[in-house]
């Protein structure tokens, strides 16, 4: 098998080669350190957070990684990632995602108890997803619990409890993971049926795009009801209108379906976690 990769296969298995993934994370994570401290983060809590996020999005592609290591090579997407492609070995992978789990641990040691034993439920998430597609055609699920866990995290770091509002943000990450993740198995569909693997995408089957769009209504009426709840002002507000309108761009360019619509609007939500840190970084900015 060759292997038109070009970049380096240990970038390449933790994904840092592709930093839409990062970027996806990232955003989620920043809304509730800004939500949690009133929007003003302390340096060293966004500092933690931060590369809590590269090590456990790296930690969370290499065991996806190592769990779909027998069926990757039968979906044109995945055939040349290095486990399937034998650039590295599985039990060298498996390693990697045990020492990035401990880059983990340290970091997450510099904070407080609270946020110690909640960090654990986060590991557990992110390593049970990759096997969820396996057994349930809701993985989507279990990714958006893996994502949304720094949100509990992030107001235990800050304030050493967990108000209860703190949920509807993070019900808000779990639907849109689920939603722009549905997006990513649409791409490999096809695929998925015919090697057995299961997702939200062939569980909603024609009516995926209504289930998405639903989804991401759900979000937008989440994180409006967080921006009331958080006393936010106007420019939060309009971060949000604008997060909406990319949402309704997302359905236009993938109601055809294809594969490269598809992956265009699971791409596309980097744009939507950006605008809504962007406006509500702004408003506390400028209504503290």
């Amino acid at each position: 098998m060759t292997n038109p990769a070009t970049a380096h296969p240990w970038l390449r298995l933790t994904r840092l080669d592709k930093p839409i993934g990062t970027y996806l994370l990232l955003w989620p994570t920043l809304w509730a350190l800004w939500f949690a401290s009133g929007g003003q983060p302390r340096i060293e809590n966004l500092l933690i957070f931060v590369l809590g996020v590269v090590v456990m999005r790296a930690a969370g592609c290499v065991i996806n990684d190592y769990a779909d290591r027998h069926v990757d090579g039968e979906v044109e997407r995945t055939r040349y990632r290095p486990l399937p492609s034998g650039e590295i070995r599985a039990g060298t992978a498996l390693a990697l995602f045990f020492v990035l789990l401990g880059v983990a641990l340290i970091l997450v040691l510099m904070t407080n108890q609270l946020t110690i034993m909640l960090a654990f439920g986060g590991a557990a998430a992110t390593t049970l997803y990759p096997f969820l597609k396996r057994i349930t055609h809701w993985p989507q699920l279990g990714l958006g619990i893996a994502w949304a866990w720094s949100t509990p995290m992030a107001f235990a770091a800050h304030n050493s409890q967990l108000p209860p509002q703190l949920w509807v943000v993070f019900v808000a990450i779990v639907l849109w993971t689920i939603a722009f993740d549905t997006y990513y198995a649409m791409v490999d569909r096809e695929d998925d049926l015919r090697i057995g693997i299961k997702s939200t995408a062939i569980l909603f089957g024609r009516y995926d795009l209504l289930i998405v769009g639903l989804l991401q209504f759900a979000v937008v009426l989440l994180m409006a009801t967080a921006g009331i709840l958080f006393d936010r002002g106007l420019i939060y507000f309009v971060g949000l209108a604008v997060a909406a309108g990319y949402f309704v761009n997302q359905h236009l360019v993938s109601r055809g379906r294809n594969r490269d619509a598809c992956f265009k609007a699971f791409l596309n939500n980097h744009r939507v976690g950006m605008i809504i840190f962007i406006g509500l970084a702004s408003d506390y900015l400028l209504n503290p």
